[in-house]
């Protein structure tokens, strides 16, 4: 760009351009006036060498700097073990340059970030809603418990079935932060009623329990039939409904089992422990 006209329309970059005559081919290269003014004309062949070589097809710059991009189309691979196999090669090599992987890869890490602060964000609200409701500290973090319970059967199904993580299987780990708790809630629920019966704490896990479990069972296992299409499912679509419906199914299933046990023997724990430290303070 030799300088700039003003137009109507704005500024306008003027480029000085060679005849496409004049830079037609080698021989016509060399015959370029380097200086018209002379007489005789002064060929550019006279102050200058030419050596034939193979350069780019292009140039592309990424800002302001010489770049090579690398593409390429997977069959077999996931993303995120492609994405991690290519910085391991990357990070072998002797490199003078800086490199960074984008495209699908980056736009994968904004998703699984936003996803991640989505799914801090929503067992948050969740403990908070319980906090309020219950008027208590623990009885919400005991219920709170049967998210990292998901959390096995999610992992135990994922590695069985070589599903990677993705941005699918944040989104059904959402979902199932506000799915397994219901269990956890009837049951801490039962439990607070039978205690201000008038029943003792062991009694009371004891009622509770049993009164639960059945209700419990059954809408865990109407969940599950209802997802199992999905999970079986085959056609377009599948590559996003199975992980989604696997997701919540493993979790699901193994919040369940395990909160029958773990969670009255936690709530036994806490509420012993509280209760003794209240005693204590009150005692002369």
């Amino acid at each position: 760009t030799a300088t700039t006209l003003s137009r109507d329309e704005g500024r306008v970059d003027l480029t000085v351009r060679l005849a496409p005559s004049d830079r037609r081919g080698l021989r016509a290269l060399r015959r370029i006036n380097v200086n018209p003014a002379v007489t005789p004309p002064i060929p550019l062949e006279s102050v200058a060498r030419f050596e034939e070589a193979v350069g780019p097809s292009e140039i592309r710059r990424v800002n302001q700097q010489r770049s090579a991009v690398v593409t390429a189309n997977m069959v077999g691979f996931d993303l995120t073990a492609a994405a991690l196999e290519i910085k391991q090669a990357m990070d072998s090599l002797s490199l003078t340059g800086d490199w960074e992987m984008a495209g699908q890869s980056r736009e994968m890490q904004r998703s699984m970030g936003s996803m991640k602060l989505a799914l801090g964000l929503a067992i948050f609200l969740i403990y908070v809603i319980m906090a309020s409701t219950f008027e208590s500290v623990v009885h919400p973090f005991v219920i709170m418990l049967s998210v990292p319970l998901a959390l096995v059967g999610v992992v135990a199904a994922l590695g069985l079935s070589g599903t990677a993580v993705s941005v699918v299987v944040l989104i059904g780990a959402i979902v199932l932060c506000g799915v397994v708790v219901n269990n956890a809630i009837v049951l801490v629920d039962t439990i607070n009623r039978q205690r201000m019966n008038g029943l003792s704490r062991l009694t009371a896990i004891h009622q509770a329990s049993t009164l639960r479990l059945r209700p419990i069972l059954i809408t865990t296992m109407t969940t599950v039939l209802g997802l199992l299409p999905l999970a079986l499912g085959a056609g377009e679509g599948a590559e996003i409904q199975r992980p989604l419906a696997l997701t919540i199914i493993a979790g699901l299933l193994s919040a369940t089992l395990l909160t029958l046990v773990v969670i009255p023997v936690v709530y036994q724990v806490f509420t012993r422990f509280l209760e003794r430290n209240r005693t204590d303070e009150a005692s002369p």
